[in-house]
């Protein structure tokens, strides 16, 4: 009898591991969803559907229109994300990713926590969104923009632009290049308030061209590409986005940069090409099988 349990066991916890192969990553992403301009959640799904990520979303915020438009209608969903994070937990169900966005409150820095420590094993993904170009964004508060300090704490990872670099490390934006010296500095800082790896995406080179920069285990990488004279909304979602699929999948950090680099800049050029305006984001639909294809990048260098 005893041998006999033994077996029905070890055959239920194959089953179970069966079954945990077989399913796809999966990662929780806690942001805002835009009807109109592509960003966010509109983005963060298709792209990381294509790399074969199941995206399960936790809305922070419904818009009529990405924040770029200057006009917009949004209802704020701060009261939904507990409970979703309740009735996760009452599923049993575990991510193998929770990645964070934008928010629509302080309190959800609080809730975002939350959703952290409730899956201990997750890769936790802090994209610090909170303005571009020098500025903050109209929604974000002093208040909200100084608590996302307590995210970036917790996270293993944090992917902010060179002005949420800025505002964390409360330096000025700078008006130019930035030394590799000085850009080793401010990852190393950004490093030491929590996160074991930083990526910077948008930072502009001498010769007008644009780099991402990355920090992981003491070394610096650089991934390199052309300076397109326009800025889309969503452009850091699909780095983030890329970025976390390729990690997910077992690229090493510079191997995942440079992923998703190149199929950043390969459709912001294709979008640039077909003037779009810059508020409807970054036109990736007939890229994604660039996605699928799963490519070896070799685009980075040491910083």
């Amino acid at each position: 009898m005893p041998q006999k349990c033994g077996i029905i066991i070890y055959i239920l916890l194959r089953k179970d591991l069966t079954r945990a192969m077989m399913r796809p990553k999966r990662v929780a992403a806690i942001q805002d969803i835009s009807g109109i301009g592509r960003c966010s959640l509109t983005v963060i799904i298709p792209v990381l559907s294509a790399m074969g990520v199941q995206v399960c979303p936790i809305p922070t915020a419904v818009l009529s229109a990405h924040t770029g438009y200057g006009e917009f209608v949004m209802h704020d969903l701060t009261d939904f994300t507990i409970p979703a994070l309740e009735h996760y937990k009452k599923l049993g169900t575990d991510f193998d990713c929770v990645y964070s966005g934008f928010l629509a409150s302080s309190e959800q820095i609080d809730h975002c926590l939350e959703f952290f420590a409730s899956f201990k094993g997750a890769m936790k993904v802090v994209d610090p969104v909170m303005g571009d170009n020098g500025k903050s964004y109209q929604t974000y508060t002093p208040e909200l923009c100084s608590r996302m300090s307590e995210l970036v704490a917790v996270a293993d990872i944090i992917t902010p632009n060179l002005t949420e670099a800025a505002i964390l490390l409360g330096e000025e934006f700078p008006a130019g290049e930035i030394e590799p010296e000085a850009m080793k500095s401010w990852l190393t800082r950004l490093s030491e308030m929590g996160p074991q790896t930083v990526v910077i995406t948008s930072v502009p080179l001498k010769n007008g061209g644009i780099c991402s920069v990355g920090y992981e285990a003491g070394r610096f990488w650089k991934v390199t590409g052309e300076f397109v004279p326009i800025s889309y909304s969503g452009s850091g979602d699909m780095y983030t986005s890329i970025l976390i699929g390729g990690l997910l999948e077992g690229d090493s950090l510079p191997a995942a940069m440079a992923r998703a680099a190149e199929f950043t800049e390969s459709s912001i050029k294709e979008t640039y090409k077909l003037g779009t305006p810059w508020t409807d984001g970054i036109m990736f639909e007939p890229m994604l099988g660039r996605l699928i294809s799963g490519n070896e990048p070799t685009g980075y260098t040491e910083l």
